[in-house]
C-alpha cells in the first residue's frame, strides 16, 4: 500500500490495438486502451493513479501510482497483433503492513497490538505465554490483532512482543 506498481506487457510486431482491462474487486470496471492505426489512447472508467507508464505504442505498461486496497483485483492486458491475440493476467494483493503498538494492561500485562494490517498478522512473545490473539475487522479489509501476555511466572519483568507479518517484521519490548 502506498508504493506504485507497474504491470508488464509484451508488445508484439505490427500490434494493432492494446487493451487493460482492470476488475477491482470493489467498484467498477475500467479500460485503457491503445489503437495503432489512429496512434490513439482512450480511457473509461478509470480512476485516478491508473496509466500508462510509458507510450503505449513503445510499452504499454500499466502504472499504478499510490497503491491502495482499492486497487486489489484483476488485470488483463489483451494485444492484438498480426501473429494473433495474447493476454496477460495479474492478481494483485495489496498488503498493508500493520502499526504495532505495546501497552500495559490495569493488571499490568503487557498488550500488543498490531493495527490495521492485511491479512491479519500474528503475534508471539519471546517467553511462553497463555495468551490468546483475538481480531477486530475493519471495514476497509484490515484487520486488527490484539494479544495480552499473561505469564506462567510471576517473576517476568521484561517481555517481547513480536508482530509477524508478509509486509515485515517488527518487534517491541516492555517492562510493566
Amino acid at each position: 500500500v502506498g508504493n506504485s506498481s507497474v504491470l508488464v506487457c509484451s508488445l508484439k510486431s505490427n500490434t494493432t490495438l492494446v487493451t487493460w482491462k482492470i476488475s477491482p474487486k470493489t467498484g467498477g470496471s475500467c479500460i485503457l486502451g491503445y489503437r495503432a492505426d489512429q496512434n490513439k489512447t482512450d480511457r473509461t472508467n478509470c480512476r485516478d493513479g491508473l496509466n500508462w507508464k510509458f507510450r503505449p505504442d513503445q510499452n504499454p505498461a500499466l502504472e499504478i501510482r499510490q497503491v491502495g486496497i482499492v486497487h486489489e483485483g484483476n488485470y488483463t492486458c489483451e494485444v492484438v497483433a498480426t501473429e494473433g491475440n495474447f493476454h496477460t493476467t495479474y492478481h494483485l494483493t495489496v498488503l498493508v503492513p500493520p502499526r504495532l503498538t505495546l501497552h500495559c494492561d490495569e493488571h499490568g500485562n503487557p498488550v500488543c497490538k498490531a493495527e490495521a494490517g492485511k491479512p491479519p498478522a500474528q503475534i508471539s512473545w519471546d517467553l511462553e505465554s497463555n495468551s490468546t490473539p483475538r481480531e477486530e475487522v475493519h471495514d476497509d479489509g484490515t484487520v486488527t490483532v490484539v494479544s495480552t501476555f499473561t505469564a506462567r511466572s510471576t517473576n517476568v519483568t521484561d517481555t517481547i512482543c513480536i508482530v509477524s507479518h508478509p509486509a515485515g517484521n517488527q518487534s517491541k519490548s516492555i517492562a510493566c
